[in-house]
Parts: C-alpha cells; sequence; structure tokens
C-alpha cells in the first residue's frame, strides 16, 4: 500500500517497563543491527519542531482519533545543523508514511522568521504542501519534542525496533538551535516507548522475540504528550 508514492507501514507502539525493556534489547542485540548513527548508549538524540494551526488540527485530529490525518515537522539529530529534514508524517489507522526533504540552515532561519518564499520555489511537493499550509493554513511553530532513541535494524520486512528515552518538551523556545532551551521532561517513570515499524509483513523471528503480547499496547503521540505538557506549563 502507498499513499503519495511513498510506503505505507505498519508501525506499532507500546509501553514497556525496564526490566522488559533491558531484557529485550539484549536479545534483539543478537538478531538485529544497532543503527549506526547512535553515538551514546541511548543511541542518538531527536528534536523535532512540531507546526500547527489555530484551530489545533494536528492535535485534534490525533486525540479525536481520527483515521486519516498528518503532522508537519522539522527534525534535527543530535543538536547539529549537517541534516535539517523538513517532514510530514501521515497516518491511516495504524499505518504511516513519512516524507521528508533536506532544507538548508538558512531555509530554516527564513522559515522561523515566516519567509517561506524559498519554499515555494524549491519544486518539490513537499515543499509546496508545507507552503501552502503556512501562508493560506496559518499553521506555525507549536512545541519542540526531545528525546534519546535506541535503534534496532532488521532487513527483512524492513524491520525497525526503537526505544525512545527520556522525553522532553522544549518549556521556553520554539527554535531548535537555540542556546538557552530549556526542557522539562515528560514522567512516565519506569516506562520506555517501544515502536514496531515494517512494510507489509512483521517476520516470525522477529514478532517471537519481541512478544508484543507481553507488553501494553497504545496509541502513544510523543507529540501530544510534549504538546499538552507545554499547554500545562503555561497555565501555571
Amino acid at each position: 500500500m502507498r499513499l503519495r508514492g511513498k510506503q505505507l507501514r505498519t508501525e506499532q507502539k507500546y509501553y514497556i517497563h525496564m526490566h522488559d525493556y533491558l531484557a529485550l534489547r539484549m536479545k534483539l542485540s543478537q538478531l538485529m543491527t544497532l543503527d549506526p548513527n547512535s553515538v551514546d548508549v541511548d543511541g542518538y538524540n531527536i528534536r523535532s519542531l512540531y507546526f500547527d494551526d489555530p484551530r489545533k488540527t494536528a492535535l485534534e485530529t490525533k486525540n479525536d482519533g481520527i483515521f486519516s490525518r498528518q503532522k508537519f515537522r522539522i527534525r534535527i539529530y543530535n543538536g547539529s545543523d549537517n541534516h535539517i529534514a523538513l517532514e510530514r508524517k501521515s497516518k491511516l489507522g495504524e499505518y504511516v508514511a513519512k516524507e521528508s526533504i533536506r532544507i538548508s540552515r538558512e531555509q530554516y532561519d527564513q522559515i522561523l522568521h515566516g519567509n517561506y518564499e524559498s519554499l515555494y520555489a524549491d519544486g518539490d511537493p513537499l515543499a509546496h504542501d508545507f507552503y501552502a499550509a503556512m501562508t493560506a493554513g496559518g499553521y506555525r511553530p507549536t512545541v519542540i519534542v526531545d528525546y534519546w532513541r535506541e535503534a534496532f535494524i532488521y532487513p527483512h520486512g524492513n524491520v525497525r525496533i526503537t526505544f525512545d528515552k527520556r522525553l522532553a518538551v522544549a518549556a521556553n523556545q520554539q527554535d531548535l538551535f537555540h542556546p538557552e532551551l530549556l526542557f522539562s521532561e515528560i514522567s512516565m517513570p519506569g516506562v520506555t516507548i517501544m515502536e514496531v515499524k515494517f512494510d507489509d509483513v512483521l517476520p516470525n523471528v522477529v514478532r517471537e522475540l519481541i512478544t508484543p503480547a507481553y507488553h501494553l499496547r497504545s496509541t502513544i503521540s510523543k507529540y501530544v504528550l510534549c504538546r499538552e505538557k507545554l499547554m500545562l506549563l503555561h497555565t501555571q
């Protein structure tokens, strides 16, 4: 199944307890390959700036469980501007598609200052759709989501299993590169977020290994958790 030419992948999310995570990562390391981008014992850092419109469409469609929905974000890794990605994540039930293009630091800075013309001139369909969302749809920077990801890769079925830890929201800024970002951690004592992603079929050897029946399946959204935390902080 494809969406706008992109492969739709199954995405399953679980809350797992710390002792289950430690045992599972040991098993996975014997079967799967650790993502080579890892720079730390916790993997690598992901920091994303999400966008939403005045009607809070991205937030409310998720909370209302709308079958078809999408989010725009700009994402960086390990705090570096070497790779800045403009992305759209679309969901159809438990299927997801991610579209991504690289943008320059100059383009990123222009977006923060309300100048989107370089995106329109880019010619890429995703850049054009983001331009329309910002100009006609009133989308604006909304929240910065920050966490550390440990990822394991299995080539058959294009399987990717990730563990996301130290989830936090930027409490004082909406600039991914601001030198004085202050983060407020999302409290989930003793719990790690596991995501299982694959193309068509999850290979049995992986399915039997992760035994998802022992974990709590959830419709977790790191974006929603951080957005609601930020709204709470702003009311205090």
